[in-house]
C-alpha cells in the first residue's frame, strides 16, 4: 500500500479531545537505541570520513566510535535515568542481545520495555528477507526477556511497502516509524490496523549531531523549545512527545549533560506522565477512536 492507502488525512484540532488519566496533559517517552554495527560490513554512519575517501574496511575509527557508546556512553547515560526514576525504551538490535548482554541484562532489571529495531542494524529495504528478519528479532527479545516485543522502530525508520503487513501479521502491536502526528494513530494493514506511537526526527541525536553537526547544547534547547510547544498545545486533548538517545552520541561526555538539563527540567511540570511505548499503547487503545 502506499502511505496515503494507509493512513487518512486528520487535522488534529478536529479530532475528539483525548484524554490522559488524572487529568495529565502530556506523555514523554525516552528511546535508547542499542545497535551492533558488524565490523565487516561498511558502518552504518560516520564521525570520521576515510582520508583517501571510499568505504574502507575494517573501518576501524568509525567502529570504535560505535563501540565506545555501548561500552562507556549507556552506563553515564543510565545514570541519569537511575537518577531521575525515568523508565527507558530499549530499542535495540536482535543481534545485539548477545553481543551486548550487560546492557540489555541492566534495562531488564529496570524493567525497561524492550522494542524491536531490527535483527542487524541495516537498512530494512537491503534485508534479504524481512518478515524473517522481523520474527528473528521478536524471537531474540523472547528469548531474553521472557516476552514477546509489542513494539517496532526500523533501524533509521526504514520501511518496505510491506513492513507494517509484515509487524501485525508476526504479533507487534505498534510502529515508531511513522514520524507525522503529535497523538497515536492506526495504519491499515492488509489485516487488522497497527498504531503508530508517535516518534521524533527533530529531538533525535543523530539529526542534530551527526547531520546537522550542532553543537552539543542544542539537544537541550531543542528538546526543551519542543516540550514548551507540545505542553501548550496539549491543553484539552493529550500529546505524546519522544525524545531520542543514542550512547555513541549523547554518551560523549561533552553532551550528555544536556540529556540530564532537560529531564530535570521537566521532571516536575505538572500533567507530564513518563510512559513507555506499550503503556501509550495500551491508554490509546481504551481512549483514542476505534481502529478502522
Amino acid at each position: 500500500m502506499l502511505p496515503t492507502e494507509r493512513i487518512d488525512y486528520s487535522p488534529i484540532h478536529k479530532r475528539p479531545p483525548l484524554k490522559l488519566p488524572d487529568g495529565a496533559r502530556m506523555v514523554v517517552w525516552s528511546i535508547v537505541n542499542i545497535e551492533e554495527w558488524d565490523p565487516k560490513l561498511t558502518m552504518p554512519r560516520t564521525v570520521l570520513t576515510p582520508p583517501a575517501g571510499g568505504a574502507p574496511m575494517p573501518d576501524i575509527p568509525n567502529w570504535c566510535w560505535h563501540e565506545y557508546g555501548n561500552r562507556v556512553g549507556f552506563w553515564r547515560l543510565l545514570k541519569v535515568f537511575d537518577d531521575l526514576k525515568i523508565p527507558g525504551v530499549l530499542a535495540i538490535n536482535g543481534s545485539a542481545l548477545s553481543a551486548y548482554p550487560a546492557i540489555a541484562e541492566a534495562a531488564l532489571e529496570r524493567k525497561w520495555e524492550f522494542m524491536g529495531h531490527g535483527f542487524t542494524q541495516r537498512n530494512m529495504q537491503k534485508v534479504e528477507n524481512e518478515r524473517e528478519d522481523i520474527r528473528k528479532t521478536a524471537d531474540a527479545i523472547e528469548k531474553f526477556t521472557g516476552k514477546r516485543p509489542r513494539g517496532w522502530l526500523g533501524p533509521g525508520l526504514t520501511e518496505t511497502w510491506e513492513t507494517p503487513d509484515h509487524l501485525v501479521e508476526e504479533g507487534y502491536d505498534y510502529v515508531c516509524d511513522w514520524v507525522l502526528d503529535d497523538q497515536p494513530v492506526w495504519l491499515k494493514t492488509r489485516t487488522r490496523p497497527i498504531v503508530n506511537v508517535p516518534y521524533t526526527q527533530e529531538c533525535n541525536d543523530v539529526a542534530m549531531m551527526l547531520i546537522q553537526h550542532h553543537k552539543a547544547s542544542e539537544y537541550y534547547e531543542r528538546a526543551i523549545d519542543q516540550f514548551d510547544q507540545i505542553y501548550e498545545d496539549a491543553e484539552g486533548s493529550a500529546r505524546i512527545m519522544a525524545v531520542v538517545q543514542h550512547p555513541y552520541i549523547v554518551g560523549a561526555p561533552h553532551r550528555l549533560k544536556y540529556v540530564r538539563k532537560f529531564f530535570e527540567q521537566i521532571r516536575s511540570k505538572p500533567g507530564v506522565l513518563f510512559w513507555t511505548g506499550e503503556q501509550i499503547y495500551d491508554w490509546y487503545r481504551g481512549a483514542g477512536p476505534k481502529a478502522p
